[in-house]
């Protein structure tokens, strides 16, 4: 599925929250909002003092269903409506809860809606920051790997909701001490994981998408990222190394071609005959010379220029080897590609090439990859020419003049006085923009600093004008784009549902070990499984570990010497409750206490089946996981039966028949 080359051909998405994905608002971005003029700003439902309009709900409801003919009822439209007042109590809650106040939601907010406004905002002409970086990030290859839990694109916010959640749990999981490897082989939706243990091998920039690109780079090595959103669902990476980017590789080859009326058989053997040769130490070049079929590099030995990634790929196989040899003079093993056979010998490796030299390569392949955002201060420029921006030198010069040694200290409080504060600093749109509102924004967002004080002084100043510009920006792309503000809205609310959820539901029942026993005992009738045993499998592609191992169960030995030897051997162990047919493996062994050893498909097996249970009630730590998943929706029962006494909720009845006459119509 999903290995280091599916993901740079195919993920091209941007990091997305909880709600939606920004491949569907770059679509959205291209094109207007169809429907935008159709539907009446009419009240659906009040939540509290919170009115909702109907288009939000119309909107929402067209992106996440499809199907006209199974979709479009009165009865699915009134099941979507029920969810949504849930929805909008939660929100409700967590807004009155101030949720939405603290830095950390601010935070996270605002880093999305930036992103989120990037398909919008008008194109730059210069890109020289972004090709900076992308070169710096070319420096390094990160290995990592990840757990995927799919989801589609226009995935409801329900089902959204519910990946996340399960990919938060996931993480909670490896952050609490689990290995990554195991439990992305047991969970992970993207299916080599099952193999590969969610193991991306080494990748560098321009290799990946940008938001999965930029969240390796930016996580140390060992810790595990939060969740980022890709056109197939949430990923959570684990880094496990960085190292100094491999540059360019510089190979001779001898080519032996195949095709045409050439005998495959005799062509394979002779250059087998050729490695064996060269094993034994004749002299390359001789042989080079005498058998290669690459006219244009034999009489050179076969020397190639020097390539780096990517420029082979039309002929992976040659590249992945070349890069594979580690020291020169280093002779592959024979492979073949679509030319012929070929054997490599590695003459060195170059580092990646200094900035000045890659600069004009590189910046096409920016311009053509989907990071082209705007540098920022290129942007602003004409943001504020097209937002008509006009300075007061001497307001500014003025303003400039409150300098002093407390902005250092974050510690700036002028008082300038009622003249000075209603002076005008800069207009946008012939809106006028005053001192004082520009004092009240640098008190609000100094901090300490080594720079000089009009200097910093004159920094805040520009993000303070930057601050507005975006303002009118945003107000702009929601009034020329209305789907923007929806997914704005979603981005907020999800935020919000997340937090409010992890607080009141997931957290309590995670946490609350009397409560799970509680629920367990009373609906224990719930929590039943068939006839399982308690197994813990060994697994190695080295048979030798079984003998010494059932050895060391039967003699009760302690867990170091088992350590030991399952390092030793490679061996992998999982340990549950199985039933027989969980495991194409346990279907081979006696189904009885016993320790028993096993092949399947080159795989060796130590099956160590610890005690057998029958039929009935599972125990609570058996059914643990089910007991909280069960709990969780209880308590997410309760807690909505409780928001809609503390909220009243007023279902507006023309909204509703309004929604409906809309989707029935337009279904």
């Amino acid at each position: 599925m999903i290995t280091r080359i599916y993901l740079s051909v195919l993920i091209r998405a941007t990091i997305v929250p909880l709600c939606c994905t920004l491949t569907a608002i770059s679509c959205l971005a291209q094109t207007r909002f169809a429907n935008s003029n159709a539907v009446k700003p009419v009240t659906l439902v009040t939540v509290n003092k919170t009115s909702v309009k109907a288009d939000e709900f119309v909107y929402l409801y067209k992106k996440n269903h499809q199907d006209p003919r199974k979709d479009f009822t009165e009865e699915k439209i009134n099941e979507y409506l029920n969810l949504f007042i849930n929805f909008k109590l939660k929100v409700e809650e967590a807004r009155n809860r101030k949720l939405d106040t603290t830095k950390v939601f601010l935070n996270e907010f605002n880093g999305y809606k930036d992103e989120l406004r990037k398909p919008y905002l008008p194109d730059a002409k210069i890109v020289d920051s972004l090709v900076r970086l992308t070169y710096a990030r070319m420096q390094e290859e990160i290995n990592a790997s990840h757990i995927l839990v799919k989801l589609k694109p226009d995935a409801p916010p329900a089902d959204t909701t519910k990946a996340y959640t399960k990919i938060m749990r996931i993480r909670k999981r490896v952050v609490e001490g689990e290995d990554f490897g195991k439990v992305a082989s047991e969970v992970s939706d993207d299916q080599s994981a099952k193999t590969n243990r969610g193991n991306l091998g080494y990748f560098t920039s321009l290799q990946m998408v940008y938001p999965f690109e930029t969240v390796a780079y930016t996580t140390k090595v060992g810790n595990v990222s939060y969740p980022v959103r890709t056109k197939f669902g949430y990923h959570i990476l684990k880094v496990s190394d960085r190292r100094p980017a491999r540059g360019e590789v510089e190979v001779s080859h001898i080519l032996l071609r195949t095709g045409g009326d050439k005998d495959s058989g005799r062509v394979k053997n002779l250059i087998f005959e050729l490695h064996d040769q060269l094993r034994a130490g004749v002299n390359w070049d001789e042989l080079c010379g005498q058998f290669s079929e690459d006219m244009s590099t034999k009489a050179s030995g076969g020397r190639l220029k020097p390539f780096g990634s990517g420029a082979m790929s039309t002929v992976p196989e040659f590249e992945r080897i070349a890069f594979f040899l580690q020291e020169p003079g280093e002779i592959s093993d024979p492979f073949q590609t679509q030319y012929g056979w070929h054997i490599l010998r590695l003459e060195k490796k170059i580092p990646v090439p200094p900035f000045n030299e890659m600069q004009a390569s590189l910046r096409n392949r920016v311009i053509r990859d989907e990071r082209t955002a705007l540098s920022k201060k290129d942007l602003q420029d004409k943001l504020r020419k097209e937002y008509r921006f006009m300075e007061n030198p001497g307001s500014k010069s003025v303003f400039l003049s409150l300098a002093d040694s407390s902005l250092q200290k974050g510690q700036w409080n002028p008082r300038p006085g009622t003249v000075i504060e209603k002076q005008t600093l800069f207009t946008l749109n012939k809106n006028a923009y005053r001192i004082k509102d520009a004092i009240a924004h640098v008190k609000k967002n100094q901090r300490p600093t080594a720079q000089a004080p009009e200097k910093y002084l004159d920094q805040l100043y520009t993000d303070y004008v930057d601050l507005n510009i975006n303002r009118l920006v945003e107000s702009r792309i929601s009034d020329e784009h209305p789907e923007y503000k929806f997914l704005l809205r979603e981005y907020y609310e999800g935020i919000l549902l997340f937090d409010i959820m992890e607080k009141e539901v997931w957290s309590k029942a995670s946490e609350d070990t009397a409560g799970q026993h509680s629920h367990y005992l009373a609906h224990k009738g719930n929590f039943t499984a068939g006839e399982r045993a308690i197994v813990t499998l060994y697994s190695s592609k080295d048979s030798a570990f079984a003998s010494p191992l059932q050895k060391l169960i039967a003699d009760s030995a302690a867990t170091s010497a088992l350590e030991v030897l399952l390092t030793q051997y490679k061996v992998k162990t999982e340990t549950g409750y199985f039933k027989k047919t969980d495991r194409a493996i346990l279907q081979q062994v006696p189904w009885a206490r016993g320790v028993y050893s096993v092949e399947n498909n080159g795989i060796y097996y130590l099956a160590w089946l610890k005690r057998i249970l029958p039929s009935g009630f599972m125990s609570f730590e058996e059914a643990r996981p089910a007991v909280i998943s069960d709990y969780q929706t209880f308590l997410e029962e309760n807690w909505v039966k409780q928001l809609k006494q503390k909220y009243r909720v007023n279902l507006n009845e023309k909204g509703k028949q309004y929604i409906l006459q809309q989707l029935q119509t337009k279904g």
